[in-house]
């Protein structure tokens, strides 16, 4: 009984471990936290996204805002949590392919808050030369002391009435 006892209790040890990845690395720097929030999103057509990583990304009252023209044409913006966006996207993402690559930022600091104006293009397979999609994610960040933690991403995809302004494609 000792023996099935201290088992069980060596198993559950595991599964909690294995539960507890360290994700700090990727929230110690600015960069770093960018970084990672575009490589968690992005992957091929079958590769499931790594979530609890895009969680630990957001603070806990983070929202994830598109914009976009309603059917009546009229923009508006939708807000999400984290978890509304993994149910709205995560599904359409590991089925279709889809990789987001930053090709310019600008950003503006005051104290322990950010803003990154964050220019992407949108790839379905990442061996894609063209992209299917760009736009600009407004990533505003916070720095606790300790982390950074992602508050809020609004975006906005380009379209023909709205094209990215060259002042955001450049790289400085």
């Amino acid at each position: 009984m000792k023996k099935l006892i201290l088992f069980f209790v060596l198993m559950s040890t595991c599964v909690y471990s294995q539960n507890k990845t360290d994700y700090t690395k990727h929230v110690e720097s600015l960069d770093s936290t960018i970084e990672t929030l575009y490589r968690v999103i992005s992957g091929d057509k079958g590769v499931a996204r790594n979530w609890e990583l895009f969680n630990y990304l957001f603070h806990e009252d983070a929202k994830l805002i598109p914009t976009g023209p309603s059917k009546e044409g009229i923009m508006t913006a939708t807000y999400m949590s984290t978890d509304d966006y993994i149910k709205r996207a995560g599904t359409w993402l590991e089925a279709n392919g889809f990789h987001e690559v930053e090709i310019s930022r600008k950003t503006q600091t005051f104290g322990n808050i950010t803003q990154v104006f964050s220019t992407y293009e949108s790839f379905k397979q990442k061996s894609d030369t063209q992209p299917f999609m760009r736009g600009i994610n407004s990533i505003q960040l916070l720095y606790d002391g300790k982390r950074w933690w992602i508050i809020n991403i609004y975006w906005q995809q380009e379209t023909d009435k709205h094209p990215i302004p060259k002042e955001f494609l450049s790289k400085d």
